[in-house]
This record gives structure tokens, sequence and C-alpha cells, in this order.
């Protein structure tokens, strides 16, 4: 016997698949975070290669294929801009290529391999001595790395080196000293779910932790043997095994094989960790770390060198070992977020909440200083506090619940001091205080950044009333699964003959074809594209076309919004046949006025040009069935999982790309210049 969820379940889990960013942007009338606001997310999809780097390129269009020198103009992704050495400024020869396929080398490979090395015609017209400009080319210390071209690692973003089923160390969190291994259970984006070796087949908490492939705990095999550092498990898990049973775990991580490109990939651009001048029995303020809801007075109780010291939550109630006290300890060195100068908190209108067993109304730091017999850490201690980044008050992002760490959520900036903002997390049963985080922290993440990683993302829970009054609407009809060929009944409807194939010549439209390979654009789905019927027609033209459209419109994420993009302007450009169509979308229903041709030699031209105002690849729909490749060679566009590239990340005058995720992806008029215009060439 079948079981029906309730009505409330159901309507939530509808919610969860409908949710979308830029709905819930334009309802809240908030704007998001800049993506180039989260750092560690844009390092992760860095492939290494960087305007400005040469390589050697193979020249197809010569007879024998020599080798020439080429300038990185513009990365996106896996795909490259490229330019021959030769051409200086000029555009006109810039070209792209996949850096998966094409037959790209460092230089000097070429003559390694007693390869041929020519210059481009184009490249020799400019350059008599193009024998000379290549030895210059060569001479110059700007190659890209050879590891960057070879495989594994070639093409490959930072964070796919991390797969599931490999290892790396973690540095303790309490004893600079010690470290211990784990096992990447998940890699969501860059953020890795770990197990500590030793705990297999033990429940996640404590044995399982989540950390962003950039934190600074994390290190590649064989870190702490190459420091002097001490294989130790968690203080924590000790009990879970017997000293024989740990030590022959640690012999296990031992024997652990290197990965040279996990190695290098884990220890460039670490940061160098300045000295300190901290000493033991100092004060201070500390974000709580067990519950990062509030700030507190706090103690450095041990340094361990002149880089690392520890901090010890302040505890008045006179047990030493109160419950939680070993997770309110926590390493630090003098660049470490969460720990402030006393009186922090009362210059920035921060409530400092007294530390447990405060016995009086009010907290006051010269009273606490007397009482602990203690001195304050000067001002000295700290670092400059800078206030140069993106994040302002109503600002939304999405970010993780550090109480709850598998879980991502949506939230909003609720205040701002400094290099710290609070959080308010969306979509929460109960109220939660907000959380204090750091704006470098990599526990935040830009909007769509789970639904690009395809991870389940929090969102907030709508009030019941506006839920009864959505039941009370009737639906949009639904049109995922449409037939795979067009039915006798439309047919019959569109005009045509099934004898003849043919209606009236000059009012005839040919078979309108889906090709849903094509780049689809950010307004249309690919998946629901690739459902529809291979075409549509023969018949009418209005009644083909309209047919077309409809599909379209109903195959797109916002179906408003693509009907919107073909409403008809002021000026009637085709001056044909104005046929009203809907759309329907999370209830509400839309209709507007689109023009369509009425005669066969304007249907090629008029799906273009649809095509083209929905920025997809111009043959995505029209007369022409595109077989095995695409003249229009669009399959360069195919939206991937990663691919982004963002205005900030490169230099005026390389054009401006902006690719996110599919129902989040937007093309700017300098993008479709650049890259559009480039591929999608008109055709003679």
């Amino acid at each position: 016997m079948s079981q029906k969820l309730p009505e409330s379940e159901r309507d939530s889990a509808q919610d969860a698949s409908d949710f979308n960013w830029d709905e819930y942007l334009e309802e809240t009338g908030a704007v998001s975070v800049p993506h180039h606001a989260f750092k560690h997310v844009d390092q992760g999809l860095q492939t290494g290669l960087a305007p400005g780097m040469k390589l050697e390129v193979c020249v197809r269009s010569e007879a024998d294929s020599p080798y020439w020198v080429a300038n990185i103009i513009t990365t996106c992704g896996q795909l490259l801009l490229l330019r021959y050495e030769g051409y200086q400024d000029e555009r006109r020869a810039d070209f792209w290529c996949d850096l998966m396929t094409a037959d790209l080398h460092p230089l000097g490979w070429s003559r390694q391999h007693g390869k041929t090395m020519k210059a481009p015609e184009g490249v020799r017209e400019k350059h008599q001595d193009w024998e000379a400009l290549l030895e210059k080319a060569l001479a110059e210390e700007c190659s890209v790395p050879a590891n960057l071209l070879e495989l594994p690692q070639r093409g490959r973003d930072p964070v796919e080196l991390l797969c599931a089923g490999c290892y790396v160390e973690i540095q303790d969190g309490a004893d600079p000293g010690s470290a211990w291994a784990a096992e990447v259970e998940e890699n969501v984006g860059g953020r890795l779910k770990l197990r500590l070796v030793g705990t297999e087949g033990l429940p996640d908490t404590p044995t399982t932790l989540w950390l962003f492939y950039l934190h600074p705990r994390l290190h590649p095999p064989g870190w702490a043997k190459e420091h002097g550092c001490t294989l130790r498990p968690p203080s924590d898990l000790l009990a879970l095994r017997t000293e024989a049973e740990w030590e022959e775990v640690r012999q296990r991580i031992s024997d652990l094989p290197q990965d040279e490109a996990l190695t290098a990939e884990l220890s460039k651009d670490q940061p160098a960790i300045a000295a300190h001048c901290f000493k033991e029995g100092m004060k201070l303020e500390a974000v709580e770390p067990a519950a990062p809801i509030s700030i507190k007075p706090a103690t450095v109780t041990k340094v361990f060198n002149e880089q690392y010291f520890l901090v010890k939550m302040d505890d008045l109630c006179g047990i030493e070992e109160s419950d939680g006290a070993a997770g309110r300890s926590f390493l630090c060195h003098r660049d470490s977020p969460g720990i402030f100068p006393t009186q922090w908190c009362l210059k920035n209108g921060v409530t400092l909440s007294p530390p447990p067993g405060h016995q009086g109304p009010d907290f006051d730091w010269a009273d606490y200083l007397k009482q602990c017999e203690a001195e304050a850490a000067p001002q000295h201690c700290f670092p400059t506090e800078q206030c140069d980044h993106s994040f302002k008050e109503a600002m939304k992002l999405e970010a993780v619940n550090l109480l709850s760490p598998e879980n991502i959520h949506v939230v909003t900036v609720t205040r701002v001091k400094g290099q710290y903002i609070w959080l308010s997390l969306e979509g929460l049963k109960q109220p939660m205080p907000e959380l204090i985080v750091h704006v470098d922290s990599m526990d935040l993440f830009p909007v769509s950044w789970c639904e690009t990683n395809g991870y389940p993302l929090v969102f907030p829970i709508k009030p019941q009333v506006e839920k009864d009054r959505k039941i009370a609407v009737v639906q949009p009809e639904k049109h995922r699964f449409p037939p795979k060929s067009t039915s006798p009944d439309v047919k019959q409807h569109m005009g045509y003959n099934s004898e003849t194939g043919q209606g009236n010549g000059k009012y005839t439209c040919p078979k309108i074809y889906f090709n849903h390979r094509c780049f689809s654009g950010p307004y249309l789905n690919k998946g629901r594209i690739a459902e529809l019927p291979q075409f549509i027609g023969p018949g009418n033209c209005v009644l083909v076309l309209k047919e077309v459209l409809t599909l379209l419109i109903n195959s797109a994420y916002k179906p408003s919004r693509v009907l919107r993009e073909l409403q008809l302007d002021q000026e009637s450009r085709w001056q044909g046949h104005g046929e009203t169509l809907k759309a329907k979308y999370k209830g509400k229903s839309y209709r507007a006025t689109v023009e369509i041709v009425r005669t066969a030699d304007r249907v090629a031209d008029f799906c273009r040009k649809t095509c083209i105002k929905l920025e997809c690849c111009p043959n995505l729909f029209g007369p022409r069935m595109v077989l095995e490749r695409c003249s229009e060679n669009c399959s360069v566009l195919t939206k991937t999982k990663y691919s982004r590239w963002f205005t900030e990340l490169h230099p005026a005058g390389c054009g401006e790309v902006s690719f996110l995720s599919e129902q989040t992806m937007n093309i700017t008029s300098n993008c479709f210049n650049d890259l559009v215009l480039s591929i999608f060439a008109c055709q003679p």
C-alpha cells in the first residue's frame, strides 16, 4: 500500500527543487556578495596557466605542421585564447584551443624532441627575420611550467587532485608539533570530508571533519616526517584503540605513497608565518571556537615557539576540565583570525560575553585583569586591521553552519566590523544566534556554489500562509517529458500533408530541428531541450514556429524570462504575424505577443536571430540538422561543472566573460563580442 506525503512536506520538497538564487534576490531586494570576495574558491578553479605565459603549439595551417611560440591571452577553464608570437597587440589572429586536446608544450620542447619550429604565414609576412624573433621568445623566462601540460595535472583544477580515497596529513589543532593522517571521503568543490585514519567503521563524530583543501592545517603525506612533527592521533580518539593498535596504524600512515602533484599543490603559495610577541598569561578577546556566536575573554596558556602559541577561553567555574574544555583551546599564530586585543569589543560596539562563572552584572577589563593578576596582550602583538573587502550588511551568500558543518545555508550579512561579519542562517527550524566569521574564512561561498557543485543547500523556509496561498493556484504545466516525435494531431493542426510532406509552398515551413548538443545559453535548460522531439513540422509557418517557441519557452529555467526576451518590439522587425504565446512559472501565468514570420524564405533567418537573442548557438534550432559537429564550433562553450571566468581576475582589454552554473549563467556584452561572435561568425 503506497503512502502519500503530508501536504506540507510535498510543498517543502517542491520548494527545494524550485529554489533559485536570482529569483530569491529579486524577491528580497538584496544583492549577493561579489564572487571575487571568495579568494579560496577562485584559487581552486585556477589551472595555474595565466595570461602572459608562453608555450609551443602545433601550427596545423602549415603543410609540415611545425611548432611555434604562442602567448596566453586569456584563460577560461580548460580553454585558452592564444596569440602567435609576432602579432604583438593585434587580435585578428587570436584563436581558442582546448587544453585537454590541443598539441601544447612548454618552451624548448620542440628542440629537445627534434621537432621543426617555423612561424605561421602571417608572422612571416610581418617579420622577415622570424628566426631571430623565435630565439628571443625562447630566451624569455615565462614558459608554462611543464607539469601543467602533463598528465595527471593537465587541464585539471587543483581541487580535482584530491579525489576520494587519497590521503592527507592534518596538523593538530592544539599542538603544532603533532599531526595525523586522514582519508578523503568526499570532495565537494574543494571542500573535503576527511576521515581520520584508524577510525574506519566508527561513527562520523568525532572521527570526520570538513576542511577546504587550502586550509593551513592541511598537508600532503610525509609532511610530518619532513618537518620533524610527531604522528599522534587526536587526544579525544586515543581511547578508541590500544597503543599497539595505534602503532600499527601509525606504521600504515608512514608507508603511504607520496603524490608529487598533490604535494606541489598543497605546498605552493603557503604564506609565511610571522613571529609573534605573545607571552604566557596574557589576556585577550577571542571568538569562542566551539560555538563561534560570541566573543569572550581568553588567555595565552602556552608558547610553543616564535610562531605558535595556545589560547584557551577563560572559565571561572573552578573546574579545570569542565565539559567541552578540550574544545576551548586552540592553536594560534600572530595573524590567526578570531583573536583581538582587550577593549576591541568596546571600541567596536560589540557585546563582550563574560567568562563562565563571572559574578556581577557587568564585565570590566580593568577589574578582571586585577582580579586575575594578569596583563593584557599589547596592541602591537596583533596585526594592523584591514577593512578592504567586499562584504556589506544585508548581502547574501552561502556559508557552512559551523555548529553542524555538513550543512551549508543561505545566509545574510547582518553586521560588519572591520574584517569580521555576523551571519544569520536561513532555513533553520529553530532560531540560532548569528555566527561571527572572518571575511577570509574558507567556510564562506558565493551564491550558487552548492548548485554548481551538486551539494544540497539549506534555503529559507517560507511562511505557512504563503504555502496555503500557493496551493490554491493552478500549478504550471510540466513539459519535461514531451513526446519524442510529433503526434498526428499536431501534424494535422499544422497543415501537414503526410503523403506529399508539403503544404502551400510559400507558407510551408520545413522541419525545424532541435539540435540539443549545441550550446544552450543562459536561459534554456540543456537537459529539457534534449527531451524535446527531434523536429517539428513541416507545416504552416506560423503554426510550426509557434509550437517551436512554445516548447522552447517551457524548456527554460524561467519561462517568463524567455517570453520577455521574445516579446514583440515596438518596431516590427519581421513585419510578419503577431502571435500570443503563454508561459507559466511558479503558479503564475504570463502572456506576450511574439512576432512570427509567415513565409518559408524567412524561416532560417528568423531561427538564427532568435537563437542569438537567447544567447545560444545559432544552430540550436532551425531547418538545419546538426549531426556530429556544429558548424559554429559551439562545443567550446559547453557549460561545465567548474567553468567560471570572472572579469575581476583578468586585465582590461582581454574581453570579459562570466561563465557560471547553468541556472545562473550570464554572458556580458563584452563576452558576446570577444567570444560568441568570434565563434558564431555569420556564415556567407
